[in-house]
């Protein structure tokens, strides 16, 4: 199983979740430009899929692979679906990119010339902002996830790569019609089992864009979270574990 984060986000959000299926081979990558891992030249969702296809082949991962993927890890996972889709045994998206428009203000105002620069600028504060906006309970943005997140966004470079790919996917609009419709149009006629689940008050990405994405790939399996937020593998991380092992085994 190949897991796949979100915006700004890293490897680490998938632990709860590797610990949950002890059973699986859970392999986490750092998308290019978070986490550990280097930047690409351009941030395209093609050339990240390319990046976690490269992943794959270097640790030996068998084609039909099962791939989950949160917010933009979401959107990479599609695309690589879409191009390699022999790679891809099944899809399972969480909160994924892709699905609407409307998205949180704070990555909107990114598309502004100079101030994300001070959005971004690594601070204590904004960490702790940053990781209560992603859950519903804010007892999950714990000491330890918020000194994750400042460390990162200490990284050479971190500021410009997040920059870099939030105007890739939107602008002070919201996210892009262009780079959706083209790649559900894709998706949907892919014959890969896909389940699509979301966390009722997700601040980040709406739970209205379970709709369409119901309505984008009606064959896909559709499971709402209550009371969670953005990451439903921490906040739900054993709802989900058994969701996960009901969708891979299988009707």
């Amino acid at each position: 199983m190949i897991l796949l984060h979100g915006l700004g986000r890293s490897l680490e959000d998938w632990e709860p979740l590797r610990a949950a299926l002890p059973d699986h081979r859970l392999i986490a990558v750092d998308l290019a430009g978070f986490g550990q891992s280097q930047a690409l030249p351009d941030c395209r969702l093609t050339s990240l899929a390319r990046h976690v296809e490269g992943t794959m082949e270097a640790l030996g991962v068998p084609s039909g692979a099962h791939v989950v993927g949160n917010s933009l890890g979401g959107a990479v996972a599609m695309r690589l679906a879409a191009n390699a889709p022999a790679r891809v045994a099944s899809l399972a998206l969480l909160d994924s990119a892709g699905f609407g428009r409307e998205v949180t203000w704070t990555l909107r105002i990114l598309d502004l010339p100079l101030l994300w620069r001070l959005l971004l600028r690594p601070h204590e504060d904004s960490a702790l902002l940053s990781e209560r906006s992603v859950f519903h309970d804010p007892a999950f943005a714990t000491p330890e996830r918020v000194a994750l997140a400042l460390a990162l966004s200490r990284r050479e470079g971190a500021a410009r790569a997040f920059q870099r790919q939030a105007h890739a996917l939107g602008s002070w609009r919201g996210v892009r019609r262009g780079w959706r419709k083209e790649l559900l149009t894709e998706v949907s006629a892919l014959d890969i089992p896909t389940l699509v689940a979301w966390g009722t008050h997700d601040r980040i990405l709406p739970a209205t864009h379970l709709v369409n994405a119901a309505a984008a790939l009606p064959r896909a399996r559709t499971h709402l979270f209550s009371r969670t937020g953005h990451m439903p593998q921490i906040e739900r991380v054993d709802e989900l574990a058994v969701l996960l092992r009901s969708f891979w085994d299988g009707p």
